[in-house]
């Protein structure tokens, strides 16, 4: 795995992962798992299974996938046999599970699609992570997430490697193309957003012409974004900005491609965003044998 920029991560707390997984289990449960409940007839069973991945990739959401059956069982029992963010291949066990038989069927499909989801992301984002290794420029998602399902797929992109943009409107405040039409320009929109946000928040614009680049730098941005710029217009709005020193963070985004993203990192920015991990990626298969 590419993780260079982030030698670690963290999983959400219990109390967060619950409020989430709870939701989850009512919809697949609804009034009963009618198969399951007519083969307990017989009485609970302590069972066992395995994890097997079906293709290779980056693994990602094994210890949340633990948290769906504790929920369902206590007594569940689930054994992570690889590192989160480990490559894994094609046939390789990922977990050993044990407990009662009722709570292993009930809890597979929620957990199976968390893990399956939450694996994919990771795998395409160290795809383009992996572009950028020996480069001091950082990846990072954007929030195009799915609802509900942010906090867990933005912990997925860091386990592929990438670094967390903002992870809700409050967390910084960007610019965009049409705060600066509604507030009549640049300067006058930071004017209005510094005016009114806390002490230690960012200000990011959004740009997309040198004339643009310039009106942000001379008002104060934190952070100005090159946005579907060309390499050589980005190569220029680069100069412009170091003219001034190393205080303005750089970020490009638009056009993002694992194809492109090396040449986009040459041009000297310090951090490229691309939605692409979390929108564009597909599920990793993997199984749950008895």
């Amino acid at each position: 795995m590419a993780s260079k920029f982030l030698p670690s991560f963290s999983l959400p707390s219990n109390l967060v992962l619950d409020s989430l997984i709870r939701p989850w289990l009512l919809e697949d449960i609804g009034r009963g798992d009618r198969v399951t409940q007519a083969l307990m007839v017989k009485g609970s069973q302590a069972k066992s299974a395995t994890w097997i991945a079906k293709e290779n990739g980056i693994v990602a959401g094994l210890p949340i996938a633990a948290r769906v059956f504790q929920l369902l069982d206590p007594e569940m029992e689930f054994e992570v046999l690889v590192k989160e963010g480990a490559r894994v291949m094609t046939g390789e066990t990922l977990a050993k599970l044990s407990g009662p038989f009722e709570a292993l069927l009930t809890g597979e499909r929620v957990a199976l699609n968390l893990a399956m989801r939450l694996s994919g992301i990771a795998t395409a984002t160290d795809q383009f992570v992996s572009q950028l290794e020996d480069l001091p420029t950082r990846f990072a998602d954007t929030r195009k997430t799915t609802p509900g399902m942010r906090i867990l797929e933005k912990y997925a992109s860091q386990v592929g490697g990438a670094v967390n943009h903002r992870m809700g409107l409050d967390d910084s405040a960007m610019i965009k193309d049409n705060h600066i039409a509604a507030a009549g320009g640049i300067a006058e929109a930071i004017a209005l957003v510094r005016a009114q946000i806390p002490y230690p928040l960012t200000i990011e614009v959004e740009t997309e012409n040198l004339d643009q680049v310039q009106e942000a730098l001379d008002h104060g941005a934190d952070i100005i974004m090159l946005d579907n710029m060309g390499l050589e217009l980005m190569r220029e709005a680069v100069q412009v900005i170091r003219a001034g020193g190393d205080r303005v963070l750089i970020e490009a985004s638009g056009n993002v491609t694992v194809e492109r993203i090396r040449s986009i990192a040459e041009t000297g920015v310090d951090i490229i965003s691309s939605s692409a991990p979390m929108t564009r990626s597909t599920w990793m298969d993997l199984s749950m044998r008895f």
